[in-house]
């Protein structure tokens, strides 16, 4: 019998990768006691524009010392929501579904969260919400290094600068994006959620590695 719990780390708009990674599991239980660690997903997304692919990075205050995830700041002395914001616009107003799901996101971006880590958790919350998804979310007590037999440990394998087949969660099931001729793989899963909608999640199941589950076991 397969295991039924991941732990893995909090990402900013994850990327199809890290949805496919959790799919198979009905309880996730969020890292909340690691160290912040930096060029990773935990403040940063790729999105599809009609130049290229674009990242955007949320700016963090003491992100170069030795703190908590939980305990980094987000900094606001740079306009950066009003620039992710008006980026995502400008890249997915004409997707199909921009109109119909842009507020749920919208409403998260208004808002000053003091803490990447609960903005982040909102923006995870929101993409269950449209997904479908009914997952049992839980955070880490405490940082263990070792983890039992019954959890599978994900965190930091899902990175920018390790490429997604050697995870071997993500297999790429193409699906109709804004500008790209060719099919652009692994964005964040708020470019899945504007081009396909309600049939996102679909697209997610058919996305998923079939050996994931006994690679990460």
């Amino acid at each position: 019998m397969g295991k039924s719990t991941l732990l893995i780390d909090l990402h900013y708009l994850p990327s199809l990768e890290y949805f496919t990674c959790l799919l198979p599991y009905p309880t996730i239980i969020l890292e909340a006691h690691e160290h912040y660690q930096k060029q990773s997903y935990r403040n940063r997304c790729y999105i599809l524009t009609a130049q290229k692919v674009d990242r955007l990075t949320i700016p963090v205050l003491g992100g170069r010392q030795k703190i908590k995830y939980r305990d980094i700041k987000v900094d606001y002395s740079q306009k950066w929501s009003n620039i992710h914001w008006r980026t995502l616009c400008i890249a997915y107003s004409k997707a199909p579904y921009f109109a119909y799901f842009m507020e749920y996101f919208h409403s998260i971006f208004l808002k000053k969260y003091k803490f990447l880590f609960d903005f982040n958790i909102e923006i995870l919350l929101a993409c269950f919400k449209l997904l479908q998804l009914e997952k049992k979310i839980e955070l880490s007590s405490c940082y263990e290094k070792e983890v039992g037999s019954s959890v599978v440990d994900a965190r930091a394998v899902i990175h920018p600068k390790t490429d997604f087949r050697k995870n071997k969660f993500y297999q790429p099931f193409c699906y109709q994006q804004v500008y790209s001729k060719e099919f652009v793989t692994n964005l964040s899963i708020i470019d899945l959620l504007f081009c396909e909608g309600h049939h996102a999640y679909t697209i997610l199941k058919e996305s998923v590695w079939m050996k994931s589950h006994n690679k990460i076991s």
